[in-house]
């Protein structure tokens, strides 16, 4: 049965700030170096291309034309607002809710 050395355990748990007993370090031997070698496993994948993958879907970007339109005039706006103060609209305040 493969295991890491007890000092590779060691290393781990001082690295990850915990305390590990005796039971707990014959345990982690075994467990790590599955885990270990269940991450290696990524290096035996195939790859066919070294190109970048983003999203495995196709994603065409469509924007719209930009179009000038008229816009409101703020004689306009002060119809529809509760209080004005010379060119400025006033809201109620939101600081500290």
């Amino acid at each position: 049965m493969n295991k890491l050395s007890k000092e590779e355990v060691l290393h781990v748990a001082h690295l990850a700030r915990i305390k590990v007993t005796d039971e707990e370090l014959e345990k982690y031997q075994i467990d790590l170096k599955k885990l270990l070698d269940d991450v290696d496993k990524i290096n035996d994948i195939e790859v066919e291309s070294e190109e970048l993958l983003v999203t495995p879907v196709e994603q065409d970007s469509v924007l719209r034309s930009d179009q000038e339109t008229s816009s409101v005039s703020f004689e306009e706006i002060k119809k529809n607002v509760p209080a004005v103060t010379g060119n400025f609209v006033e809201v109620p305040v939101m600081i500290g809710e």
